[in-house]
Parts: C-alpha cells; sequence; structure tokens
C-alpha cells in the first residue's frame, strides 16, 4: 500500500470518529425513522437548489425571503433542525479537510 493510501485510510478514519460525523449518522439513522420527515428535508433541499440556480434576478428576493421563512417555520422542528445541524456541521468538516488539501498542493 502506498503511503498516500496509507495516510487516505487513516484520515478516513479520523473522519468516522470525529464527533461531527458520529453525530451526522446518528441522526441519519434518526430520519431513516421518520421518512416522511426526510422525505420534507428533501423537498426543501431541491426547492432551494432550483431556486439557487433558476430564479429570475427579478423574483430571486421574494422568492427568497419566502422560501426563507417557510425553512425557518420547518425547522422548529427539532428533529429537522438537529438533522440540518448535524449535516451542516460535517459538511463543513468535509470542505474544511477537502480545502486545506487543495491549498497545500496548490491545486488551481
Amino acid at each position: 500500500m502506498s503511503r498516500v493510501e496509507t495516510a487516505l485510510e487513516e484520515l478516513i478514519a479520523a473522519v468516522i470518529a470525529s464527533e461531527e460525523y458520529r453525530e451526522y449518522d446518528r441522526q441519519k439513522q434518526i430520519m431513516k425513522e421518520q421518512p416522511e420527515l426526510k422525505a420534507q428535508i428533501d423537498r426543501f433541499r431541491q426547492e432551494n437548489f432550483e431556486l439557487q440556480n433558476s430564479a429570475q434576478a427579478d423574483e430571486l428576493f421574494d422568492r427568497t425571503d419566502e422560501f426563507s421563512r417557510r425553512l425557518e417555520e420547518f425547522r422548529k422542528n427539532p428533529l429537522v433542525d438537529e438533522f440540518l445541524n448535524a449535516e451542516l456541521d460535517f459538511c463543513r468538516m468535509i470542505q474544511e479537510i477537502n480545502g486545506k488539501i487543495v491549498e497545500a498542493v496548490n491545486f488551481e
């Protein structure tokens, strides 16, 4: 096994052992028990993606504002809020790892 592969396996083990991953995995298991709620979360994600990628500039503010209000209301459900917070923390950790690697190797 090459040095890079060994280091990668160690990194993966460290990620899996991290609090961010363990909490995300715990929340993911909770969502598996709530398929309707998970489907709602996925619909919000899809709507957010479409809003960011297809809205006309003249209506973007109004649509974004309305979406934000609905999302804020949806996140009053503790299961939703805890899942989304755990997911965000885990994603930020992965982005930070990726960013540090890209910066260290001067990848353009």
